[in-house]
């Protein structure tokens, strides 16, 4: 584990475990606790990244290979977001609110964990961790649907550790060790043996249902659709993405796939990658239901970056790193949104909205610029990501997948726009007449995401040269 980020690690889980009692009279002081921690643990890594002198070092400077660090300022970004919308979306008399403060710290703690450790098992540990702490998230309001979303998370994700452990136990008898470089030295001499490989196919397998890819997503609309509106946004946002997507992704790099090792594992990744891509934006145009839309498109859009993680080429990579960045971003805006739908209007049920774009204008409008980004339209982030990773198929010889790629975002660009005409610009209902527009407070965070795509889109060159400097850590 990388010392330098381990501070990112243990303060939100002190400030866990001191909310508690801290709180124990003051409910409320949950919420300053839990809020100034993740505010000042963002403040410090932009400044251990953005500073003048690092930026000049060509981020040489920087804790780690570059990824590890830049995935715990997206983690603490994310999670600043959902903690903050909480403190005015939680009733005020809510019992267990010093727990779901704790809770989220310890899942930022668990999150920090996996991507900045070095070897397989610590990365279990601090995976299971995270599901025990999003599995208590999911019922966070105690409702039936809530309960029932946890219930399938954790049962159909049990296969998964499962998986894992059986991979992991292989992986220690052949190599005798589970570094992460114990792999790829074993990967770079050339022929790996046959156990090892088969030890890494386990792994990514059990990762990649965690992902929630298609055929392993049964879980995904029901647990987002059931959780607690906030916490389908942590987990849209960033909480599945590490749990599984980061994992696929590391893994990925180790296995040198762009220099052909591991044939046959590259391209069942790559198949699983574009079959989310396609079922996911197919199933989402025939949802209903706001949220299991959203959640629908998530698996979509992981599966772009799955697709580039089994492709394994540095730009591949690039693209992978900052699809994840933008995933995080737009989804969590969305998510967002259709929370603060539900608090105002009382339901996400598309059919029963409409005309609320007078009612609700700013988050009209966020949600026009996180769906545009999604589809990938320029100038936003999504445009960018997208672009890279098809242009890493295309000049990888891989043009079906490619033209697939486009085509989906273009169906991605659909259903969104059908999604906003029937919530925001539809003809008014009963229930638009008499939503009002969220608090400043409930607004903030989304208003500051929205911000930081249409910025990474604008700013996108500084942001490439970074995440090259990546690359170039991890491949060469």
């Amino acid at each position: 584990m990388d010392k330098g980020l381990l501070a990112y690690l243990l303060i939100p889980l002190f400030t866990a475990v001191l909310i508690p009692f801290a709180a124990r009279r003051r409910p409320k002081l949950a919420d300053i606790l839990a809020n100034v921690t993740l505010l000042a643990g963002l403040v410090n890594l932009c400044w251990l990244v953005l500073r003048p002198s690092v930026i000049a070092g060509a981020f040489v400077s920087v804790p780690g290979d570059g990824f590890s660090i830049f995935l715990v300022g997206l983690i603490y970004l994310v999670a600043l977001c959902v903690s903050f919308f909480s403190t005015e979306f939680l009733p005020e008399d809510m019992p267990n609110r010093r727990a779901y403060y704790s809770l989220i710290l310890i899942s930022v703690a668990a999150m920090c964990g996996i991507v900045t450790t070095s070897d397989f098992f610590t990365l279990y540990v601090f995976v299971e961790v995270l599901a025990v702490t999003s599995f208590a998230l999911i019922t966070t309001d105690e409702s039936k649907a809530g309960v029932e979303g946890a219930l399938k998370y954790f049962l159909l994700t049990f296969p998964a550790s499962a998986l894992i452990m059986i991979g992991i136990s292989i992986l220690l008898l052949t190599l005798g060790s589970l570094s992460f470089e114990g792999l790829r030295a074993v990967m770079a001499s050339g022929i790996p043996p046959g156990p090892v490989l088969f030890a890494a196919a386990l792994i990514i397998l059990g990762f990649l249902i965690k992902s929630g890819v298609v055929p392993f997503h049964a879980w995904t609309p029901d647990a987002y659709q059931g959780a607690y509106a906030p916490v389908a946004a942590y987990l849209g946002g960033i909480v599945t993405k590490i749990s599984g997507v980061y994992a696929v992704v590391r893994i990925a790099t180790l296995l040198n796939f762009f220099d052909g090792a591991a044939a046959g594992l590259s391209g069942g990744i790559m198949f699983l990658g574009m079959l989310s891509i396609a079922v996911g934006a197919l199933a989402a145009l025939k949802q209903k239901d706001f949220k299991r839309m959203l959640a629908f498109s998530s698996i979509s859009q992981v599966g772009y970056i799955i697709l580039a993680a089994g492709l394994g080429t540095p730009l591949a990579f690039i693209g992978a790193i900052f699809h994840l960045f933008n995933h995080a971003t737009f989804k969590t805006v969305l998510f967002l949104n259709s929370a603060s739908l539900e608090k105002a209007a009382g339901t996400t049920d598309m059919e029963e909205l409409g005309g609320m774009e007078h009612a609700m204008p700013w988050t009209s409008w966020t949600s026009i610029i996180a769906l545009l980004s999604t589809a990938g339209v320029p100038p936003l982030s999504g445009f960018w990501s997208k672009l890279l990773i098809i242009l890493a198929l295309w000049e990888s010889g891989f043009k079906t997948y490619a033209v697939l790629a486009l085509l989906f975002s273009i169906v991605t660009l659909g259903y969104f726009l059908l999604m906003q005409k029937n919530i925001f610009f539809g003809k008014k209902t009963p229930v638009s007449e008499r939503s009002r527009e969220v608090s400043a407070v409930l607004l903030t965070p989304v208003l500051v995401m929205s911000a930081v795509i249409v910025t990474a889109g604008l700013l996108f060159p500084y942001f490439y040269s970074y995440v090259w400097m990546v690359a170039e850590r991890i491949f060469l």
